[in-house]
């Protein structure tokens, strides 16, 4: 019950300090390419559930039919020069607050997958779902999508297992740093999974 709390205080607060921000992004995005701002995806959160996933839409629309598909890396053309800037400062995921005020995220938890991802998680790996997915986690300040998959979900594990407040508090000012450096977007490589990414 206080983690729900705390979620819908900080959502709820954030909403309203960066409306201004997130309704001038809503203009400037189709301004640049055409089609609706809002990107929605079909996500795999707590138990197993799935809902819908709401973001700034950061590539040209019809992206999922493009190139890659669902899978995005560095330097991908798709990408709308807007989109780059609303992805490496992170705006992009503040619809997600709406998730979070709809009770299907967290401020704090591992991020949403997609459905094809959490088909192929092994037994321990299917722990991941056992708390809400969230706007930023462990993994997130551990190197986001810089590191293999494998690794994000351990980190995820690992933060389940030894969840508390203060671990929590150290998350969210790490993010702040995170979201000013905007480090570690992508691997050099190209994605680390090789199926849909889960934060296209």
């Amino acid at each position: 019950m206080l983690r729900r709390l705390f979620d819908l205080v900080v959502a709820v607060c954030a909403l309203v300090v960066t409306s201004p921000l997130l309704l001038l992004a809503l203009v400037a995005v189709p301004l640049e390419s055409r089609g609706s701002p809002i990107y929605r995806q079909r996500r795999v959160g707590l138990g197993g559930s799935e809902f819908e996933v709401i973001k700034l839409r950061t590539m040209v629309s019809g992206a999922e039919r493009l190139g890659a598909g669902l899978a995005v890396a560095k330097n991908d053309e798709r990408i709308t020069r807007l989109g780059a800037l609303l992805r490496r400062s992170s705006v992009d995921e503040l619809p997600n607050l709406i998730n979070v005020l709809r009770g299907e995220m967290a401020i704090i938890g591992p991020r949403p997958t997609v459905a094809a991802q959490a088909a192929q998680y092994t037994p321990r790996q299917r722990g991941r779902l056992a708390v809400r997915p969230g706007i930023t986690g462990w993994a997130q300040v551990n190197g986001r999508a810089g590191l293999p998959w494998d690794e994000r979900i351990e980190l995820d594990l690992w933060y389940i297992e030894n969840r508390s407040w203060k671990l929590d508090r150290q998350i969210l000012r790490r993010s702040f740093s995170t979201v000013i450096g905007g480090d570690d977007l992508y691997r050099e490589d190209g994605p680390a999974w090789t199926g849909p990414d889960e934060d296209h």
